[in-house]
């Protein structure tokens, strides 16, 4: 019997319980990033929601996760200390869409990925799917034991990433 474990917006689920799944709802220009290490059976999953802490330090010091900047790295330092290594992980994105600025004003969605990629890139950390952009919302799901990567779009079945 599997375990959901949801992750809201701004939030972030590491596990290596094998009957977990962990998932995450209508991502619009937000993205979430997930991590699978094959060998220590851990995944992990963040939703964040805007760029760069800098925007908000206050916000940033009580929810770390809603930003890219502070929400990535602590993603993987969680992942680390369950015993995954950062050779071996599994990177998928998704979300990062415009979805209510129809006009492109502000490009969250845009600056989102952007960030996302610039972190990853410094790192030294290689992304093995994405499905971004666009103008839809999306859920995604990760199994824990599998390192499958599932993504919905609405009025749509599940597939793979």
């Amino acid at each position: 019997m599997q375990t959901l474990l949801t992750v809201g917006v701004g939030d972030c689920e590491v596990s290596r319980d094998a009957s977990a799944e962990l998932a995450t709802y209508a991502l619009g220009s937000c993205i979430a990033v997930a991590i699978h290490d094959p060998v220590a059976l851990v995944g992990g999953l963040l939703h964040f929601m805007l760029p760069e802490s800098s925007l908000n330090p206050h916000k940033a010091d009580l929810r770390p996760f809603l930003f890219a900047d502070t929400g990535i790295p602590l993603l993987f330092q969680s992942a680390y200390r369950l015993g995954a290594e950062k050779r071996r992980l599994r990177v998928r994105v998704a979300g990062g869409a415009q979805v209510m600025d129809e006009d492109g004003l502000f490009n969250i969605g845009k600056r989102n990925y952007l960030a996302l990629r610039r972190i990853l890139w410094r790192a030294g950390v290689t992304i093995h799917g994405e499905e971004v952009g666009g103008t839809i919302s999306r859920t995604v799901r990760l199994e824990v034991s599998t390192g499958r990567f599932r993504i919905r779009e609405p009025g749509m079945p599940d597939r793979e990433l």
